[in-house]
Formats: structure tokens, sequence, C-alpha cells
């Protein structure tokens, strides 16, 4: 079993995340199996729109299973990582264009790659358990899957904010983010899903209001330190803040890879500019095809899962970060950037 379900009920193809031990934790074989669903409905005249949701009451999908990568990447092969993100980018870029609506239902942690999958549907519904992030730039990587060009579009610069602190969003800030559509109580979710099938359509689906989302209040300060031009101006202007919020916002900027933030402040901007998500992912895919070798990905890994010190050794800090350095993680990869081709 791919951990992963799809099969067509009524009006609708339905894809499952079916992991829930490991919290739906997205691996290269579940990416394909996403992709294979969504390339044989395509043109099935039976499925109006596809469905995502996920087993269990924890997890929507926590992200992509980089514990195993670790291992591999350690031995030195970068092969395996390298075809598992170009995989999943192009499934990814499939669910964001797809001609039919696609509709997410995202309960608990929506972490990373599970951004990927959900944050990308035409109709994104969250409820009262969601946690959603970004988190990368704690392990050494950037926000991709994606998730530069959803940060990118949030009010202001909160994408910034959130790409470079990897804070959660409940569902309220989610929808304030433009990572999610409409809040659903998850009592009521069951009975939606059965409309959905039996209809094949979105227009009846209508969700509550959210309580008020807990970062409007600090949207000025965020607007006002986030729009500095590089890493250290962000840093300097919340440090010349002095409020509680900028003062736990560098606390949480600390802990992460300078190299990966920076990165992430490019790429959020750049993906500003260029609005689609094919030319976010490959700006993405830059990245991340050098991080096991070149980045700080093993090193992220390493204190956040396996050794879990926390305690990750860094080698720049953010004053004395390189800029070369930053723009060579960014550099296009040649011949290696070919994230569109069809799989074999």
């Amino acid at each position: 079993m791919s951990g992963i379900v799809t099969r067509i009920e009524g009006r609708a193809g339905r894809i499952t995340f079916a992991r829930p031990a490991a919290l739906n934790a997205l691996s290269h074989p579940m990416a394909l199996a996403i992709e294979a669903a969504l390339d044989a409905w395509r043109h099935e005249p039976a499925v109006a729109l596809v469905l995502i949701d996920a087993e269990g009451e924890r997890a929507f999908c926590a992200g992509g299973d980089i514990a195993a990568m670790y291992h591999t990447c350690k031995a030195g092969e970068f092969a395996t990582s390298r075809a598992f993100w170009r995989d999943e980018y192009r499934m990814n870029a499939k669910i964001a264009e797809y001609p039919k609506p696609v509709v997410a239902f995202m309960q608990g942690f929506v972490l990373g790659g599970g951004v990927g999958v959900g944050g990308h549907a035409r109709l994104r519904i969250v409820g009262e358990t969601t946690q959603m992030a970004m988190p990368e730039s704690g392990i050494g990587l950037i926000p991709d899957v994606g998730g530069s060009l959803l940060l990118s579009r949030a009010p202001g610069r909160l994408g910034e904010y959130l790409g470079l602190t990897g804070a959660r969003m409940r569902a309220a800030d989610s929808i304030l983010a433009g990572f999610a559509d409409i809040f659903l109580p998850e009592e009521g979710w069951e009975e939606m899903k059965a409309r959905l099938v039996a209809s094949g359509e979105i227009g009846a689906l209508v969700g509550q209001n959210p309580p008020e989302a807990p970062l409007v209040p600090h949207l000025p300060e965020i607007d006002a330190a986030f729009a500095a031009a590089d890493l250290a101006g962000i840093t300097s202007r919340l440090a010349a803040s002095g409020s509680a919020f900028a003062h736990e916002t560098l606390k949480t900027m600390a802990r992460n890879s300078p190299l990966s933030m920076a990165a992430t402040l490019e790429l959020v901007r750049r993906a500003r500019a260029a609005g689609t998500i094919r030319a976010a992912l490959a700006q993405e895919y830059r990245f991340t095809w050098r991080a096991p070798e070149k980045g700080e990905f093993l090193e992220g890994v390493r204190a956040q899962l396996i050794d879990r010190d926390r305690n990750p050794r860094w080698r720049h800090a953010i004053a004395t970060l390189p800029q070369a350095e930053v723009a060579a993680m960014l550099e296009p990869l040649g011949p290696a950037a070919a994230i569109w081709e069809e799989k074999p």
C-alpha cells in the first residue's frame, strides 16, 4: 500500500492520505499515486471534481518523508531525493492547473508537502484543528512545493514573515494568508463530502466565519519589518522595534538556517514577480536540488529529526552570511532543471 487510496465515488474522484500513524507524511510513491489518479481522471466523464482528504485526526499531511531521504543523502546518494522533489513538484503543478475543481479538506497538521497537495486546490477547507505552516527554514530547506507562490500572494509582507519564521497558522490565519478558503467545523465535514460526491458540484459548499485571525494585530509591524531589502535589514528592524512580538520573532528566526531564510526571502519575491506555479517550482527546485549536497539540509534534519538535539550548527550567522552563497544556491540548473517532462 502506497499510503494513498484513490477511487471514484459518485461524481467524485477521491484521493485519501492513508498513513495516519506517520501523520500522513508524503513519500515518493504517494506523490506518484496522486499524480496517476489526476492523470486518469482528467478526461474521465464520470469524474466532475476531485476530493482530497486524509485518515486520522492529527494530520492531513505533516510534510514530506524527509527522515528516509536523510539517510540516502548522508551516504552521498543524491539522485533519489532529486527525483522525489522533481516528481512531487510536477504533481503540485497538476493540482494547481487541474481543469476540474479540486477540493481539499485539511485537518490537523498541514505542513510543507501537505500544503503542496491541499494548498493548490481550487477550494480549500480548514477546521478547528488545522495547523498550517511552511517550516522548512528550520531544517535547511526553503518553502517549496509551490509554497513560495502561496507566500507571495499573502497580504502585505505576511508571506515573508511566514516563510522566514515557519509560524503555524490556525484556520483563521490560514484564510487570512490565502492558504485556505473556507472554515467549516469538522463535525460537518463528512456530510459535506457526501454532498460533493453525490452532486459533483462545489457551488453549495458554504463555510462559517472563523474567529478573528490572531495575526491581524501584528500586520503593521510585520509589513514594516519584512519589507526590508534583505535578511539583515529585517532583523535590524525587528530589533529596533522592541515589541514582544518582534522579540519572539527574532528568537524564532535565530533557530533557523540563515542560508535558507535568505534564499526564502529571494524566492518569495521572485514568485511575486513571476506569478505562476511553474515559475515558482522551477526556482524552488534550484535550491532543493542542491540542498543535500551544498546546503544545510543534512545538518537541519540531523538536529530536528535524527539526533533531536534541536541544536543545528549552521555555517553562518545572519550578520555574516555571504550573499554569494545564497546566489549560488539559486543559480540555474541547466539540463537538470527538467521538472515538466512526464515520467517514463
